[in-house]
């Protein structure tokens, strides 16, 4: 059996190798030990015992089937062409990896090699799975990795927890990381000049990026000044082989700042936990708990992200990218009576046409344990409503997001 390192699905991180001291092996949470909740386990268990077996068809066939059960729409395609992950061997400008995505899951899937999935469970955060194609006369098998992809994304880059990293790293024309060049994580706060090194980028920019260029070694990690903008890669892959011929620049975006965010609900939620679980197994003083101070430290760092705070110009311009990725992702989360959502697109000065985080909607927001949820939602409606630490947004933007928050999100208004 081979199984891939995961650290390639959405970029390169450096390797600090995970250990049985790490957080989210010590109790409560015993990552490594516990078994998934999630969709995926269920149908790996299923699969497993031969209840069920995944589709015999094509890889896109078998692709598409992942993609349904997990409700990722095709549209959110990103691709990749830098050697970062473990199945290198089939990845180059001429075949990149292909990179889905919704507020829950992500999937990556390399031409002739295997599906990689990372998704949040209920109990264990993010968890990686792998789903080998078909040999030696077996079906699909689904495994669940619980060391190897740590090693990537379970660093200080992942907020030291199993997470998520999107990376800008020059190649070369075969795919080859030139390392020597300097790499950088991505997230909404990057320059738009220092992001997208190994992938392709559909669409258009106002300011230049890193996005389809093959470097050398004797070349500096600078962008260009301008950056052309492509409507489809046909010249560049065979697009036949993939679900869509984009690799859009707003999804690119959308999922810079997704990851980012993932990570900090994930660090909070096991952080707490583990705190949680001392004072209640040392402490039976209530004045003794850390607990609240954890809590509000951690709604202070996610509010950040989540009101874009620090987020990059992205030019007078602004982007253009793909309508049909557009209009899937805003179609997946709630708007209010007069037609407002989180997911609006604003791709002039900024993303987001409120800014405020739509993963406030995603399952890891959801299942953060409830004292950490609530300290956030008083956090925002602190900033929002006229405190300090939330200038860079207009006073009429505030009071849109709040109503956005009150009408769409359950528990805020009461907290």
């Amino acid at each position: 059996m081979r199984l891939p390192l995961f650290c390639g699905i959405l970029a390169i991180a450096a390797v600090f190798p995970a250990n049985a001291q790490e957080l989210w092996d010590l109790p409560p949470i015993h990552y490594s030990k516990t078994l998934g909740s999630d969709p995926v386990a269920s149908l790996a268990k299923a699969v497993a015992s031969g209840e069920t077996s995944l589709t015999k068809g094509s890889e896109s066939e078998t692709l598409r089937f992942i993609l349904r059960l997990l409700e990722i729409p095709e549209e959110s395609q990103i691709l990749v062409y830098s050697k970062t992950s473990a199945q290198n061997y089939f990845i180059s400008p001429r075949t990149p990896r292909a990179i889905y995505f919704n507020e829950n899951a992500y999937v990556g899937h390399v031409l002739g090699g295997g599906i990689e999935i990372i998704i949040h469970d209920p109990v264990l955060g993010v968890v990686f799975y792998f789903i080998e194609p078909p040999q030696n006369g077996k079906g699909y098998q689904i495994v669940r990795d619980t060391g190897s992809c740590l090693n990537c994304h379970g660093t200080r880059r992942t907020e030291s927890v199993p997470g998520l990293t999107v990376r800008s790293v020059p190649t070369d024309a075969d795919g080859h990381l030139l390392l020597s060049l300097g790499t950088m994580r991505t997230d909404y706060r990057s320059p738009i000049e220092q992001r997208w090194a190994g992938y392709y980028v559909t669409g258009s920019s106002s300011l230049p990026h890193l996005g389809n260029r093959i470097f050398s070694a004797s070349d500096h990690l600078k962008a260009e000044d301008t950056s052309p903008p492509i409507r489809s890669l046909e010249d560049k892959i065979d697009v036949s082989r993939y679900l869509r011929g984009t690799s859009d620049i707003v999804a690119l975006m959308v999922l810079e700042h997704q990851c980012f965010i993932h990570n900090l609900f994930t660090n909070a939620s096991m952080e707490f936990r583990r705190v949680r679980w001392l004072e209640e197994s040392v402490s039976t003083d209530p004045a003794s708990s850390r607990m609240g101070r954890i809590a509000e430290e951690k709604a202070r760092v996610i509010v950040d992200a989540m009101l874009f705070k620090h987020e990059a110009a992205i030019g007078e311009g602004g982007v253009d990218g793909d309508d049909a990725f557009q209009e899937a992702f805003v179609s997946r989360f709630p708007k209010t009576k007069g037609g407002e959502s989180l997911a609006d697109f604003h791709l002039g000065s900024r993303l987001f046409k409120n800014r405020c985080s739509y993963m406030i909607h995603s399952q890891a927001f959801q299942a953060l344990p409830q004292p950490v949820r609530t300290a956030v939602f008083r956090e925002l409606r602190a900033r929002l409503t006229g405190g300090s630490d939330c200038e860079w947004i207009p006073r009429s933007e505030c009071e849109r997001i709040m109503e956005i928050l009150t009408e769409t999100v359950p528990g805020f208004k009461d907290a």
